[in-house]
């Protein structure tokens, strides 16, 4: 029986905690959209959406400034919050790449040697991750190219990935001044071995998306290549898997004049890349999280997420007065070395050099950065 007696007020809450202010459509920008809910022939489903949330940066493979963060956490905390949201697709602009994590030419040249200034910026990353991982509806990455550094980190922070088979995966900080302290080194001990997940962490060795789907990192590869009408699977990679020098090889790249082959191939075709399979896998996914009960849904992935968030809660804060306070040093050093490649051909400093002046006790000086500088060609 209906309790009529019961006042009721029925005017529909607003939920929402950001405008469109924080999105656009001209890069570099976080592009937000809600697309109807489809069924597996295509039929729109009446009254029910998915957020899809585009990092759109493409000239700079889709990293994020500053402003691009901010557009993240509203984009996720809205779709969050949305009635009419089944779930979330986070990804990126173009055929090249998904995200390469922060934004080198803004760190380099605001960031870099103001350390309070970066301190405020990890707040907002930190705000971006936990954003993510608390978002009340399941998220997939779809992941259209490169997802590297920070990209590669909150990429890590949703719940299911499905990948173009052109994507590679990895790590930079080491290698430009950096520690992989946004979610790599909480994340990859919890899904590898600690062996890979070290070498992982510190090498910034790239793995392929065949690669990654073997150590159990991402859920599908598909391939993105249609040549005469036919699916190629990305031709660079060693997809069969066969033992080589004793170790299984599958998900390597090939190597000697096979690789070059392969990679004038890909260079040719991949401006042309069509996403249709990797959309089916997608559509696919949220059909199944659309058919499940959406209460229980959240609490079981918010279940599996607290185990990613232990590590993460743990760390992150520490991590970032370490990031900010490295903006003085090697920070400098590395994101410079990589902003200013074009003017030097290289994008890394000479690190024997710096390794032989911290073992002569040299003052942290700009004399001493410049000899380790890359220096302008002729």
């Amino acid at each position: 029986m209906a309790l009529e007696w019961m006042p009721r007020d029925n005017e529909i809450k607003d939920h929402m905690l950001h405008t469109d202010v924080h999105w656009g459509s001209e890069p570099p920008c976080v592009v937000y959209e809600k697309r109807p809910l489809t069924d597996p022939k295509g039929k729109v489903v009446d009254g029910l959406f998915v957020s899809w949330i585009r990092l759109n940066n493409p000239r700079q493979y889709n990293s994020y400034t500053t402003e691009m963060v901010k557009g993240v956490i509203a984009g996720f905390e809205n779709a969050s919050l949305d009635r009419s949201v089944v779930a979330v697709v986070f990804t990126g602009t173009g055929p090249y790449a998904f995200c390469t994590g922060g934004n080198t030419k803004e760190y380099s040249e605001f960031y870099s040697l103001r350390s309070d200034e970066y301190g405020q910026y990890m707040e907002l990353f930190n705000h971006m991750v936990d954003a993510i991982m608390a978002c009340k509806k399941p998220v997939i990455c779809r992941v259209n190219g490169m997802r590297v550094a920070g990209g590669q980190e909150i990429g890590m922070a949703c719940d299911i990935a499905v990948s173009s088979d052109l994507a590679i995966f990895g790590q930079a900080g080491p290698r430009h001044g950096s520690a992989p302290d946004g979610g790599s080194s909480d994340f990859l001990p919890w899904y590898l071995g600690i062996e890979d997940a070290m070498w992982n962490c510190v090498s910034c060795e790239m793995w392929s998306a065949y690669k990654m789907k073997a150590k159990g990192l991402i859920s599908k590869v598909v391939p993105v290549l249609k040549v005469d009408g036919q699916w190629v699977r990305n031709p660079m990679i060693i997809t069969d898997r066969y033992v080589q020098d004793g170790e299984i090889v599958y998900g390597e790249y090939q190597s000697g004049s096979a690789f070059k082959e392969a990679r004038a191939f890909v260079k040719e075709h991949q401006p042309n890349a069509d996403f249709e399979l990797l959309d089916k896998e997608v559509d696919k996914i949220v059909w199944q999280f659309a058919n499940l009960f959406p209460g229980c849904l959240i609490k079981s992935i918010d279940s599996i997420r607290a185990k990613k968030k232990f590590f993460w809660d743990y760390s992150k804060n520490y991590n970032r007065h370490w990031l900010a306070a490295n903006m003085g040093g090697e920070a400098f050093l590395g994101f410079g070395a990589f902003n200013t490649k074009k003017i030097t051909g290289t994008d890394t400093i000479d690190f024997i050099k710096f390794r032989q002046n911290i073992a002569q006790c040299r003052t942290w000086d700009m004399e001493m950065f410049a000899e380790v500088m890359g220096k302008p060609k002729e």
